[in-house]
């Protein structure tokens, strides 16, 4: 499933033990001091009707619109809300334009979500979807969201979830961003089993117009309008077929009744081929990025899903602007866009650093959270560390970050130069390794050693 969203319940041994080693998402964190925010992610109780058991976290930024959208985002197999909170930018871009987001997490053996039970496949069935729409009353009853604002995204079975969302509930959600997932119900089953081998491996293709008929029939009788889609997808998929993708195309055409010849094709970066289907703009019914020789473990582009939702027209009083990560790996060695203000300098015990990974079997997501512990603002800072284990930076975010070898260093992008005496700046990247995935030690800021580091 998507990324290890793989097995929903307990599948059949081989594809479940594939599907957990492929993307086993661990936590390992060296800290002396916790990340720094205002806004915070916070596990919700009881927040209605959960037949599933799902868990729900969420985040609100601590300045909003009177009327902000809501994000659902959903969290591949082995993974967890506040791991895909961690590993994915959709909160920092919330802080910047004001939207709340939503995290469930899956509790069944696996993590994945329900995906392919006949419950989970129609409208207030049962399962996952129930309480993820549960979720989503349970903040439009606190907050004044705008109902015409409510998006889905997720990857693998995340993805995979998206879809299910959309067509059980095409009144509730205006669009949804897919990252690696499979056609609504392509994954059905009904033998209880939660992994779909026919439809992972590409083996199930159908025409439009049957696809469509079983999103139309998770909600019977519904004539309203319906979600707009937009679909990633590697060329090298390994664990949910390339086939997939052509396939969720021929649904989502068919669905919003727009022709299935693409109405503009572009190349927004190096190997994505992007497709739209019933108009050529930014918010097109359906867009369907082809990224080539990109595996199941693909690159999120989270600010690219939000300016698809059109989340990104609001600004808050205040958040400072975020650097979404590139769609395809840039250069490790490749130079800053804007020379940073050159560093100040620092004095022993300069900072503290958080360091956490969600990883996988060959890759990884970092955060990092570096305080400021000196009694000086700092304007510019770069951060270093040695990489133990042979990690190579892949693609970064909210930072500069250049790679010789072992040695790492991560230097503030254009904006986010300033860090007040006793502040903090968080930054991330992606990554791959081979073997043990270990953290560094030992980091310096501005040259000067951390503590704890």
């Amino acid at each position: 499933m998507d990324r290890p969203r793989r097995p929903v319940a307990r599948v059949a041994a081989a594809a479940a033990a594939f599907a957990l080693s492929l993307l086993g998402v661990t936590a390992a964190a060296i800290s002396t001091a916790p990340p720094a925010q205002a806004a915070s992610l916070v596990e919700v109780t009881n927040f209605g009707a959960n037949p599933s058991g799902l868990q729900m976290h969420l985040f609100v930024p601590d300045n909003l619109p009177a009327r902000p959208g809501v994000l659902v985002a959903v969290h591949y197999c082995t993974g967890s809300g506040p791991a895909f909170y961690n590993g994915s930018q959709f909160d920092e871009l919330a802080t910047r334009y004001g939207y709340i987001v939503i995290y469930p997490s899956a509790t069944r053996s696996g993590n994945c979500f329900d995906v392919s039970s006949p419950e989970a496949l129609r409208r207030d069935g049962g399962s996952d979807p129930v309480g993820i729409r549960s979720m989503l009353q349970y903040v439009q009853q606190r907050y004044t969201t705008d109902t015409s604002k409510v998006f889905a995204t997720g990857v693998s079975s995340g993805a995979m979830m998206t879809q299910v969302l959309l067509a059980n509930y095409p009144d509730v959600f205006a669009a949804g961003s897919a990252f690696a997932g499979v056609p609504a119900s392509c994954f059905a089953t009904t033998n209880g089993s939660g992994w779909n081998s026919d439809c992972s491996q590409g083996r199930i293709t159908r025409t439009a117009q049957e696809w469509g008929a079983l999103v139309r029939n998770a909600y019977p009788g519904y004539t309203g309008a319906r979600p707009r889609v937009q679909l990633w997808h590697g060329t090298n998929d390994e664990t949910l077929s390339y086939v997939n993708f052509g396939e969720s195309i021929k649904q989502w055409t068919n669905v919003l009744g727009v022709s299935a010849t693409p109405a503009s094709t572009d190349t927004p970066a190096s190997g994505i081929t992007r497709t739209r289907y019933g108009a050529t703009g930014d918010r097109a019914p359906v867009e369907a990025n082809s990224m080539q020789g990109v595996s199941h473990n693909l690159p999120v582009d989270a600010a690219a899903a939000i300016h698809f939702f059109g989340l990104d027209t609001t600004t808050p009083t205040t958040a400072p602007p975020t650097t979404a990560p590139p769609t395809t790996a840039p250069p490790t060695t490749a130079p800053p866009t804007t020379a940073p203000p050159t560093p100040t300098s620092t004095t022993t015990g300069s900072c503290t650093v958080a360091y956490s990974v969600n990883q996988w079997n060959t890759g990884f997501t970092a955060n990092v959270t570096v305080k400021n512990l000196t009694a000086t603002p700092l304007n510019g800072w770069r951060l270093t560390w040695s990489f133990p284990s042979g990690q190579q930076v892949t693609q970064a975010w909210s930072s500069v970050t250049t790679q010789q070898g072992t040695q790492v260093t991560a230097a503030n992008a254009a904006w986010n130069a300033a860090v007040p005496a006793g502040g903090s700046v968080q930054f991330g990247f992606n990554g791959s390794h081979t073997g043990v995935n270990t953290a560094p030690t030992a980091f310096a800021l501005n040259g000067t050693a951390c503590v704890g580091g």
